[in-house]
């Protein structure tokens, strides 16, 4: 069901969306997503001996092949899932797995392993350089607050929590001196000219739209989406909005607790697609989750589960072609009670930055892999 309360979108804003380029849409779901009951291998009696009180049963579920199942709070993606643009990608973790919330959201944003993350966000340096040629008004959009993955030390990196607050802001013009003999000044005076000039082009074309609202359900996850969409329909330029829905750390009560996420995440990600796709942009657009870790395999006695390490992760968009893509972790070959990883995630990282935005040699080109040969 459609999320858009104005009956139409105003031929002004729809004409200027159809001049955007491609864009991804990056998902967080923080404090770390239970794969193993979002993407459920119900043919897999060792699944429900791991979880004899969290493991779903039918009523609980609905099939999406002859082995796995999706959580039933994420009917409304599964809308997204018979179109055929939704794909899952099993498995994904990395060497060394880290079990801290605060290092290994780190290390997926800057595209690290083990203790080590990476200096800058995972596609900063690739879309900077990408950048000069194709004019976009900000290379990427946060609209939770967080930069973590748009860690720069140049680029237009832009914190947005909402189109009004971002508009008044942009009205108070950075007072620059012409010129300084220090380098290091002159190059912060430099760079403070360029993002006001880029929150100057994106508060215009927010102007033509400011009559419109887009309300797309999924609580603080459908808000953001909504300013996405709006940016989307203004005509902004850029290739990257980043978006999260917390609470999936589920130590506890994660029956009702990891459903009402999954039914936020569902509901807010099909209705931003049918957005999308009334104004013509869903196919310019790659929407793609991440989380700091899976959990683990076995339950715990708080009816909940721990910090593990590999999960299943969606990725969604008008050109990709749905499917599950990976080998699903051996439930009978666990760390511990822990998943093994079996695609490095970096492996998506790759894939975005070589089928998506056309940059063929980037930093995970190593990590290219045979699995998603046609995601996109």
């Amino acid at each position: 069901m459609s999320g858009l309360i104005m009956p139409l979108v105003p031929s002004a804003i729809a004409a200027a969306a159809k001049k955007s380029g491609r864009r991804l849409v990056l998902v967080e779901l923080s404090g770390a997503n239970d794969g193993l009951n979002t993407i459920i291998p119900y043919r897999d009696d060792r699944y429900f001996r791991l979880r004899p009180n969290l493991a779903l049963q039918e009523e609980g579920r609905f099939t999406v092949s002859d082995q796995f199942a999706m959580h039933a709070s994420l009917s409304a993606l599964g809308n997204i899932w018979e179109r055929g643009e939704l794909a899952i990608v099993h498995g994904l973790g990395y060497p060394g797995a880290n079990r801290s919330h605060f290092k290994s959201i780190a290390l997926w944003e800057t595209g690290g392993d083990g203790n080590l993350a990476g200096r800058d966000g995972w596609l900063t340096e690739d879309l900077e350089e990408m950048g000069h040629k194709e004019g976009w008004d900000a290379h990427g959009i946060s609209l939770d607050g967080g930069m973590g993955i748009f860690t720069s030390k140049s680029g237009v990196w832009l914190s947005m929590t909402s189109a009004a607050q971002f508009q008044r802001l942009s009205q108070q013009r950075f007072n620059v001196v012409a010129e300084s003999v220090n380098p290091a000044l002159a190059s912060l005076l430099d760079r403070a000219k360029v993002l006001d000039g880029s929150m100057q082009k994106i508060s215009q074309k927010l102007e033509t739209a400011q009559s419109t609202r887009f309300q797309i359900r999924g609580g603080d996850l459908g808000r953001q989406l909504s300013t996405a969409t709006l940016l989307i329909a203004s005509g902004v330029e850029t290739p990257v909005f980043k978006v999260k829905i917390g609470g999936f750390d589920t130590h506890e009560d994660q029956i009702w607790r990891h459903r009402d996420l999954l039914r936020d995440l569902s509901r807010a990600l099909d209705d931003f697609a049918s957005e999308l796709r009334r104004i013509d942009e869903w196919d310019n657009t790659i929407v793609m989750t991440y989380s700091e870790f899976g959990r683990r395999a076995v339950e715990n006695f708080t009816q909940g589960t721990d910090h593990g390490t590999a999960a299943p992760h969606f990725i969604a968009g008008g050109k990709v072609k749905g499917s599950l893509y990976g080998s699903h972790p051996n439930l009978g070959d666990l760390i511990e009670g822990d998943l093994r990883y079996t695609m490095d995630y970096r492996s998506v990282y790759d894939l975005i930055l070589h089928r998506w935005f056309e940059i063929d040699q980037n930093r995970f080109s190593e990590y290219r892999a045979e699995p998603l040969n046609g995601l996109i």
